[in-house]
C-alpha cells in the first residue's frame, strides 16, 4: 500500500508534465476543452511509463520499496508483456467507468469504485499464490528481492 501511495505521488509529477505538455500543444485555454483527448492522451503517457519501467523490472516506487515485476519463472518481462499488464491492470475500473458512461451520480461511481477496488482485492486471496487477477492473466507476478551484499 505505501508503494501505491508513492507511486501516486510520482504520477503526480508525470500528469503535470504530460498536461502542460498537451494544454501547450493543442493550445487549450480551458481545462474542460479537450478533456476527453487529455484522458486519452494520458492513459497512452501512462502505458509508456508503466510499460517501460515494468519491461526494466520496476517502476521508482517499487525500486524504492525493492518490488520487481516478473514472468512466471522469474526473468523480467518483455515490452509487449507489460502493456498486457498495463491493459489488464485498467479492469479494475471497467465497471464504476461503465455505470458512469450509463448515467449513474458521480458520488455513486465513486463509491461503486472503492467497493470494486476492495472486492478485486479480497479476489485475489483467493488465487493459489495470492496475486492480483490481472497479473496472473499477464503471466506476471511481483516479488520482493534484496538488495545485493557488500
Amino acid at each position: 500500500m505505501a508503494c501505491w501511495l508513492y507511486e501516486g505521488m510520482l504520477m503526480f509529477g508525470v500528469v503535470f508534465i504530460a498536461g502542460y505538455l498537451f494544454g501547450t500543444l493543442s493550445q487549450t485555454r480551458n481545462a474542460m476543452d479537450n478533456r476527453h483527448a487529455l484522458q486519452a492522451f494520458l492513459f497512452v503517457v501512462f502505458g509508456i511509463y508503466f510499460t517501460w519501467f515494468w519491461a526494466k523490472g520496476q517502476t521508482l516506487a517499487q525500486k524504492t520499496w525493492l518490488i520487481r515485476v516478473v514472468d512466471k519463472s522469474g526473468r523480467p518481462i518483455t515490452q509487449l508483456r507489460a502493456l498486457l499488464r498495463y491493459v489488464l491492470s485498467w479492469v479494475w475500473f471497467l465497471p464504476p467507468l461503465a455505470a458512469y458512461l450509463f448515467g449513474v451520480p458521480v458520488l455513486e461511481v465513486l463509491v461503486l469504485l472503492g467497493g470494486w477496488v476492495a472486492i478485486w482485492a479480497i479476489l485475489s486471496r483467493f488465487h493459489p499464490e495470492r496475486q492480483f487477477w490481472h497479473d496472473a492473466l499477464a503471466g506476471t507476478r511481483l516479488v520482493h528481492f534484496e538488495l545485493p551484499k557488500k
